[in-house]
């Protein structure tokens, strides 16, 4: 939300508010799937927190593409842009690692 907020007016309901619209997409996915708690042979649960994580890294993907699109028509700038992908990144990281614990928690159910 800081990087966004010195954007000039004419892209602050186009494209910062994508922006700022997958941001939260992304923290309320991982919550979600988050609190999903898996018990061994929940099959049901597993495929639900596995879609759950799942659209959260769609949502990163959207995320750096729009903030790639952002920086080319010049709504933020290209230091913004290398800190959205950064943390980007980092959270993708992460969520593929938690992925893949949980592929191997759970097996090939999800």
């Amino acid at each position: 939300m800081t990087v966004t907020q010195k954007s000039p007016k004419q892209f602050r309901f186009t494209l910062v508010a994508r922006l700022q619209n997958y941001t939260l997409d992304i923290i309320e996915y991982l919550y979600k799937a988050n609190d999903i708690f898996v018990r061994p042979g929940d099959a049901r649960s597993a495929e639900k927190r596995r879609n759950l994580q799942g659209n959260a890294m769609t949502q990163c993907r959207l995320l750096t593409y729009m903030a790639q699109l952002s920086m080319d028509q010049g709504a933020i700038l290209p230091k913004q842009y290398e800190q959205i992908t950064q943390k980007v990144y980092e959270v993708m990281n992460l969520l593929g690692a938690w992925i893949k614990s949980d592929e191997k928690r759970y097996g090939n159910r999800v």
